[in-house]
């Protein structure tokens, strides 16, 4: 196909001459093109990770370049390699192939080595006059305050606590996230001339009204700090206590004692941490949760960990009430059936018969939820139930503010609260700049297993991070989940399958009959006039970075 022009006549019997004269494209039905598409766990990715992306730069061992991609999308990489609930690996098409990548455990490397080496994030490239008040410092208010204020505008953070970080200090115990790990990316943040006042609660309208005036822009990101009740719970009770003031307590380092054994209702995450949390203050804890331990909302790793360290488990179980005694507090509970409605939150519960039964504690802990305090917004800002309103992109019903986090969303996982200050962030971006919504453009389909060719990937275990021993765990309360080892990350990044992410790897030009497809750059180019539409080049793509598009004519 490369001979001179002057030779590009038909050759009537085999000759040495061209064979560009030869347009097999006539032939088809379909032409091959090449795609960039995003992957399954992209898709999943509460942040819009590029995770393909980030993955192969670690697989050539460009580790900054990789947390560069990374954080891209999410400023807190160490906090969420360990504390996202990962959907993106449930997602992954690696598990259609042997197991499913260990994405989360990747993140967290990543993440740790740029705590390591004092990676910090470049100053943005230009400053611009507009302020945005950023009202709560949690994950989505430090992410949104992130966003916007890499983009140049002036951003300030008013939290109501002494300290930053919302949930991630407040609520989720050190042997989960060590808080020199949380403190270090929250200062990352700070150093881009993030302005953060602490001690500045929001409790009346006429101070969101004051904010208002003030600032060009608002994102509401307050949280969820008003505890829901049991209706069968006295919480008078001697030994009764909220979850949520406990974990606090707890995490500030002055659990309140409890007696020698706690029973924690719920079956979340924060009921895990309470339990968890009780354990390590010395207490035999024991949990009822409504759930079965398979519907508990709670991750498989936090149920599993607690059982390892002696807490015991009454699943698909109901409260119906308790009675102070001479020994302490007495439990009457029963079996139930949980049965999940369509929305979440949404369920009921079916009593088995005959299956009463009773449990004695010391204490309580009552971990079922929390909802948001909406009484100081008045009526500047919709609600939707006990949420605020807010629209796809996070803009809360009033002019120039925006909401996101647990205010906003019942989703309460921190990966999806850094999300929804990433929307909304960019949204007052555009906002404050007078731009117009950026036009739709028509996505390419997830890459679906099928559209992998798995023959040329070897077949290899998941990366497994060690744990701390139960013992020494719940003595030191250290964290309890490790990082992998250089090896072992560079293993798991040669298993990702680069879904829709081209690795130039030169196989549809070595496999093309036609010599139809060429290199161009960073991509690949199909010569329509002599594709064929054969689709080797698509059977053999290792990354599914090549797609067949029907021709109608």
């Amino acid at each position: 196909m490369n001979a001179p022009s002057s030779t590009k006549s038909v050759p009537p019997i085999w000759t040495t001459g061209s064979t560009e004269v030869f347009k097999t494209g006539t032939w088809r039905s379909a032409l091959a093109r090449h795609i960039h598409a995003p992957s399954p766990c992209h898709a999943a990715c509460p942040v819009d990770g590029e995770i393909a992306e980030w993955i192969g730069r670690a697989r050539t061992h460009d580790w900054r370049g990789a947390w560069d991609v990374l954080t891209r999308h999410n400023p807190f990489p160490a906090v969420t390699g360990r504390i996202c609930h990962h959907p993106c690996e449930s997602a992954c098409n690696r598990a259609g192939h042997d197991e499913a990548l260990a994405i989360c455990k990747l993140e967290r490397f990543i993440g740790d080595r740029a705590l390591a080496e004092g990676w910090q994030f470049e100053a943005p490239a230009q400053h611009r006059d507009a302020h945005v008040a950023v009202i709560g410092g949690g994950p989505a208010g430090l992410s949104a305050a992130f966003q916007l204020r890499r983009r140049g505008w002036r951003v300030t953070v008013y939290e109501a606590s002494g300290e930053a970080g919302g949930l991630m200090r407040h609520g989720i115990p050190s042997y989960r996230l060590a808080r020199e790990v949380l403190d270090a990316e929250l200062a990352r943040i700070l150093a881009l001339g993030v302005e953060l006042r602490c001690n500045e609660a929001l409790t009346a309208p006429e101070q969101f009204e004051r904010l208002r005036a003030t600032h060009d822009a608002l994102f509401v990101a307050t949280g969820a700090a008003r505890v829901k009740r049991l209706p069968v719970l006295d919480y008078a009770l001697p030994g009764v206590m909220d979850g949520a003031a406990y974990l606090a307590a707890a995490n500030a380092g002055a659990a309140p004692a409890l007696g020698p054994h706690v029973v924690v209702i719920g079956g979340g995450s924060a009921a895990l941490d309470a339990a968890r949390s009780a354990r390590r203050a010395g207490h035999g804890v024991t949990i009822v949760a409504l759930e079965s331990r398979a519907q508990m909302p709670a991750q498989r790793e936090e149920v599993e960990e607690a059982l390892e360290e002696g807490i015991e488990l009454v699943d698909g179980a109901m409260l119906r009430e308790v009675t102070a005694t001479d020994a302490g507090l007495r439990l009457d509970c029963l079996r139930v059936r949980f049965l999940p409605g369509a929305t979440p939150g949404e369920f009921r519960v079916e009593p088995l018969p005959d299956s009463d039964f009773a449990l004695a504690a010391d204490a309580i802990l009552s971990s079922i939820g929390q909802d948001p305090e909406l009484s100081m917004f008045g009526p500047a800002l919709p609600a939707d139930g006990a949420l605020l309103a807010v629209d796809a992109q996070q803009a809360a019903g009033a002019q120039g503010v925006w909401a996101g986090g647990d205010v906003a969303s019942r989703a309460r996982f921190v990966s999806e609260a850094i999300g929804m200050g990433q929307r909304a962030a960019i949204e007052i971006d555009r906002y404050l700049a007078g731009g117009e919504p950026a036009a739709a453009v028509p996505a390419e389909q997830v890459v679906p297993l099928k559209s992998i060719a798995t023959w040329y990937h070897e077949s290899g275990a998941r990366a497994v991070a060690p744990t701390r021993p139960p013992h020494e765990r719940v003595l030191s309360g250290a964290e309890v989940q490790l990082g992998l080892e250089i090896e072992q990350a560079l293993a798991e990044a040669g298993r990702c399958f680069s879904c829709g992410t081209c690795i130039l790897c030169d196989n549809c030009v070595a496999v093309c009959p036609d010599l139809a497809v060429k290199r161009v750059g960073d991509g690949y180019e199909v010569l329509a006039e002599y594709c064929k539409g054969c689709g080797l080049c698509v059977h053999e793509c290792p990354t599914g970075s090549m797609a067949m598009q029907e021709e109608r004519r």
